[in-house]
């Protein structure tokens, strides 16, 4: 290997050291988070919990547990996850593949590039995309929390151009073979873009666990709220002790309204931290290749 220079050197010992600073300083809220959750109500009232759990205990996650909205909007979240996923991912790729062909085999394609391609650039409004749900009539199901996000423009521009740049002897073979283009996407495209395709899975994931927005303004009963719209109501709510129906003595010296919180906040984030890491070696990877062509 190549002696690096002096100035290199120096830049690279900064370079990590600002990258390690910046790590550090995105896992303190979490593992404040964390501690608190597992610290006492009188510690916590005390102000002596920071990154160490004091007088540890699972009182707080046995109440959230227990408590039956809660955990109704997490299976409400887990089937909007799978569904919106699932959904999004097949109308993506469907839509991605006859736009990553040429114009002189798929006329007009520029143009209809462009008009997925306004809808980034430009959008209708809040209360015209609540009505156009609304006439829909899937106000207050888990359509409504599905069906308007389904067609990401920006997952459809990373897997149209990572397909861009497949070989195109791969597809004219399996022709010559006697493939269609159904075959030749879902039996060849589909397996080798992986790295894209990983990415765009994440990236989905992450939208339909995080997003409180559209739950909180097509779903009418608070009961059927996805978890991300259910946190964020209990976390501006006053009222989260007695939401979470403590009455037990016992129990109200090991939980409190800041440990109750604390414990819903971690267990909202624990699945995609969970499955984050599968997926993290494509993410750079799927962004990168799906980014180099227009």
């Amino acid at each position: 290997m190549r002696n690096r220079s002096l100035s290199r050197k120096i830049f690279t010992f900064f370079n990590y050291t600002f990258l390690i600073a910046l790590s550090i300083v995105c896992l303190l809220p979490m593992l404040n988070v964390l501690a608190v959750s597992f610290s006492s109500a009188g510690a916590v009232s005390a102000g002596k919990v920071t990154f160490w759990p004091i007088d540890w205990n699972m009182e707080s996650y046995s109440v959230v547990m227990k408590h039956g909205t809660f955990m109704n909007s997490f299976f409400v979240s887990i089937e909007r996850l799978l569904l919106g996923t699932l959904i999004s991912m097949v109308l993506c790729v469907l839509t991605a593949y006859p736009l990553s062909k040429e114009n002189d085999r798929f006329p007009w394609r520029t143009i209809y590039s462009w008009l997925f391609v306004i809808t980034i650039l430009f959008s209708g409004g809040l209360i015209p995309w609540y009505l156009s749900v609304r006439q829909t009539g899937i106000i207050d199901t888990l359509w409504a929390l599905v069906l308007p996000s389904a067609v990401n423009v920006f997952n459809i521009i990373l897997i149209l151009n990572f397909f861009r740049g497949l070989p195109k002897e791969l597809e004219e073979s399996a022709h010559i073979d006697g493939a269609n283009h159904m075959t030749v996407l879902w039996r060849i495209f589909v397996p080798i873009s992986m790295p894209s395709l990983a990415t765009v899975l994440l990236l989905t994931m992450v939208f339909h666990w995080n997003s409180w927005f559209d739950g909180l303004m097509f779903i009418k009963n608070p009961g059927n709220y996805p978890l991300a719209t259910y946190l964020q109501a209990v976390t501006i709510d006053a009222n989260s002790l007695k939401n979470l129906q403590m009455q037990d003595p016992d129990t109200l010296k090991f939980v409190s309204d800041r440990t109750g919180r604390a414990a819903q906040i971690f267990l909202t984030a624990l699945p995609i931290l969970l499955v984050y890491p599968f997926l993290q070696r494509y993410f750079v990877k799927g962004l990168v290749l799906g980014s180099v062509k227009g």
